[in-house]
């Protein structure tokens, strides 16, 4: 009787039916035909179990052992109906379930479908694809409560097994329990305990970004990749050279951009000269850093209009050894700043470099131009003078060592292709 009562379980025979992936079929008949077409649930009245060795015809409105938190069991119809739309939204199936109860309403049928929520749908579907154990699952009638666990996991396949030997739909209670014995192999589902796939289509998006791929012949046009020269996506900062105010200073933004770019000094106070300069750019490659840009150098002779992280662009401080420049400077005392940032004095060719210069070490560079003659002072009115020859060559290999002191102590801090450093 055990074992009649266990093969006409409608949770069983729904168990059984997915592990031999027979086809469950809505039906308005309740004499079981193997070739039944399936009618819409709306208007079916049994579902058919097509096993083996002959189909099974349970009414839809069966009470089953599967119970929701309130202990109220779940008829068959609102079991199949779970099921069969599991891999559907929580809002997708709660729509059809109010669907599906307005077509019973619309027909005059007292029938309904009770929603299963998400949480005893994902157990209900683990359970039915081969878990060994669900709580909400009563065990079957008669059965001793040692053995309900067993019932439950053993009998699909004691019921298919015993289907394919004896050929009858019956089995020997005692075959039965040897079955009921057996471990049952689950499928991966059964053993991750879920049944959502995972989607990892939105890796192939993100991998996008980083894979490129050269097209070759016959290659669609829309493939997917970057640009062999990419630019950056942000702007490079421009590098900061502070010159002294003081107007002994021999390089100043009247006559810096000369000095800088040509290696031709001229006295900052000359006529032919603008005076009225607030700052000043000079572009220049410096190939250690990016060889295919040119930098972009601001020249100013104060910091009033700093801000904090302007002070980690500043790459050379031009100064004439007088103190108070560094007044109000992130530091204002020589030792600490130019701890932080090259220094460059500048003074004439044959006069002694300061003492208060020589003082602040290495990290202040001392180079020397030659001094400006009258004769080339006349021409200033016409055009800017060209110096001879030699002189001309001691100028420009002064400014060169001071690009060469610039650019090393750039590198040194982490100047890059796109950045600049974050603090110096």
């Amino acid at each position: 009787m055990m074992a009649s009562a266990t093969i006409q379980d409608a949770l069983l025979l729904f168990r059984q039916s997915v592990a031999t992936q027979r086809p469950l079929i809505p039906t308005t008949s309740a004499t079981p035909n193997p070739s039944a077409k399936e009618t819409p649930l709306a208007q079916a009245t049994h579902l058919q179990f097509n096993l083996s060795p002959a189909p099974v015809c349970l009414p839809l409105d069966t009470p089953t052992r599967y119970v929701d938190s309130n202990g109220a069991p779940f008829d068959l119809r609102s079991v199949y109906f779970a099921y069969s739309n599991h891999q559907r939204t929580i809002p997708e199936y709660n729509g059809l379930v109010e669907q599906l109860n307005a077509e019973f309403a619309s027909a005059g049928i007292s029938h309904r479908v009770h929603g299963v929520s998400f949480v005893e749908r994902l157990e209900l579907v683990t359970w039915l694809e081969g878990a060994d154990e669900c709580a909400r699952i009563k065990p079957l009638e008669g059965a001793p409560a040692t053995t309900v666990d067993k019932s439950i996991s053993g009998a699909p396949a004691a019921g298919a097994a015993g289907a394919s030997r004896s050929g009858k739909g019956t089995m020997d209670p005692r075959l039965a329990a040897v079955y009921n014995g057996e471990r049952r192999m689950g499928d991966r589902n059964s053993i991750l305990r879920g049944i959502k796939p995972t989607d990892f289509s939105h890796v192939r998006k993100l991998s996008a970004l980083f894979l490129s791929k050269k097209p070759s012949n016959g290659t669609s046009s829309s493939q997917t990749s970057l640009p062999l020269n990419q630019k950056p996506t942000t702007r490079r900062p421009d590098p900061i050279i502070l010159l002294s105010p003081s107007a002994s200073s021999l390089l100043r933004l009247t006559n810096i951009k000369s000095f800088l770019e040509s290696g031709r000094f001229i006295p900052p106070d000359a006529p032919a000269l603008n005076s009225n300069l607030n700052l000043l750019h000079i572009t220049r490659i410096v190939k250690d850093i990016d060889p295919h840009r040119p930098m972009r150098f601001i020249l100013v002779e104060g910091c009033e209009q700093f801000k904090p992280d302007y002070w980690n662009r500043v790459v050379a401080v031009f100064t004439t050894g007088q103190q108070w420049q560094f007044k109000s400077y992130k530091w204002p005392k020589p030792t600490d700043l130019f701890k932080h940032v090259q220094g460059v004095y500048v003074g004439y060719r044959d006069d002694e470099v300061p003492e208060m210069v020589k003082s602040w070490g290495h990290r202040v560079v001392s180079t020397s131009v030659d001094r400006w003659r009258e004769s080339d002072a006349s021409k200033l009115g016409r055009e800017i003078p060209i110096v001879t020859k030699d002189v001309n060559y001691r100028d420009r290999e002064a400014a060169d060592h001071i690009w060469k002191t610039i650019e090393s102590n750039m590198r040194t801090k982490g100047w890059r292709r796109d950045a600049c450093p974050t603090s110096i």
